[in-house]
């Protein structure tokens, strides 16, 4: 029991007397700290009082007034469902693959859909509400479609002339029915090997690419690119670089940046950038690389989807460049949100989500119904 209470004693004061040194040496530590982050401007929220009290913005640098910050996107559905009827077989329905709104949502905006069959005056009502419009890829080249996509075309040529800067983006069959629109030719267009196809981009000599979708990327990723198969290719169709420059209208309207090889060795245009508007139009898919896992050939690599990103990020930065400030409560009344995306992925559908429309004219009436 002595012995005990000896180890007791001698663990105690042992103890104690450690407190005792320590416990002002940790004060005093912790003064020389507080004084450091004062000196180095690094404060608690606490110093400054109640931690519920936000602290002054006031010191925030203010943002370019001239450009939008809540830009939304108009992107135009396809005909059909997307998964080959096995959604809908209705001759109503139109679909908007899911990638194409990542994409944009991606970079910072928010997307309003187009429905290519809705009554006109809808559409255009929609139009109105948008910052930029994006044609996606799909097969159809005639008929209410092709119509639509020229109207639209139309429209945003002239909101430009305007004043207001406008961008588009057309994505595989975009590029097709511009080039069709364009060059005033519906035999423009010449077949080629290009179906679930990577490819690498070969930049055109002396292509100038300031002010174009590869102005943002690295020297390092410029090169991979011509190197690596770091894009997607999904086509049938396309136009060779002979067939597009000897089109006044089309070589007077954009600019070749890019060409590709097909599989049996025959070149394509694969992007073009207008002279005097903010277009872009690629026979390549840039969504694809982060949004679509369907097809094994994909790529997904970290230099992919920074391609992605990128491309994603210049649509969606000349659409902030907008003096177009649409109402609020219009844009929440029509977003893409007011509909549910479908997985379709599971039942072999080369999209893996895609956002079903049918029977336009209800729903846009029920739309109209609540601006």
């Amino acid at each position: 029991m002595l012995n005990d209470a000896v180890s007791f004693s001698s663990t105690y004061f042992s103890t104690s007397s450690f407190a005792y040194i320590w416990i002002p040496l940790l004060i005093l530590i912790s003064k020389d700290l507080g004084f450091a982050n004062a000196q180095s401007g690094i404060f608690l929220q606490s110093k400054f009082g109640d931690d519920s009290v936000p602290l002054s913005t006031s010191n925030c640098p203010a943002t370019n007034p001239r450009l939008y910050n809540r830009p939304v996107i108009g992107i135009l559905s396809h005909p059909g469902d997307g998964a080959s009827f096995r959604l809908s077989n209705s001759t109503d329905a139109s679909f908007i693959a899911a990638s194409y709104v990542k994409f944009v949502e991606s970079a910072g905006a928010r997307v309003i859909p187009l429905i290519y069959n809705e009554p006109l005056e809808i559409l255009l009502k929609k139009l109105s509400l948008v910052n930029g419009v994006l044609f996606t890829g799909g097969w159809a080249k005639s008929g209410l479609y092709y119509d639509i996509v020229e109207e639209v075309f139309k429209k945003i040529l002239e909101r430009n002339d305007a004043g207001e800067n406008i961008p588009l983006y057309a994505i595989c069959l975009g590029l097709q029915l511009l080039s069709m629109i364009i060059s005033k030719d519906q035999n423009i267009l010449e077949g080629f090997s290009a179906v679930n196809q990577a490819s690498t981009l070969q930049f055109v000599k002396n292509a100038d690419v300031k002010g174009t979708v590869f102005q943002r990327f690295s020297p390092d990723l410029l090169e991979k690119l011509s190197t690596d198969c770091l894009v997607m290719q999904n086509h049938r169709f396309g136009v060779s670089p002979k067939r597009f420059l000897d089109n006044q209208n089309l070589a007077s309207f954009f600019r070749v940046l890019t060409t590709c090889i097909d599989e049996d060795d025959k070149v394509y245009v694969s992007t073009v950038h207008a002279r005097n508007y903010p277009v872009t139009a690629f026979q390549w898919h840039p969504e694809k690389n982060a949004f679509e896992w369907g097809s094994s050939v994909i790529p997904h690599s970290e230099d992919a989807i920074q391609v992605t990103q990128h491309a994603a990020n210049f649509l969606v930065s000349e659409a902030r460049k907008s003096n177009n400030r649409p109402p609020a409560q219009e844009v929440l009344n029509n977003l893409i949100y007011n509909y549910a995306p479908t997985y379709t992925g599971k039942i072999g559908s080369e999209y893996d989500e895609v956002y079903l429309f049918t029977s336009p004219s209800t729903a846009s009436t029920e739309l109209l119904s609540r601006l």
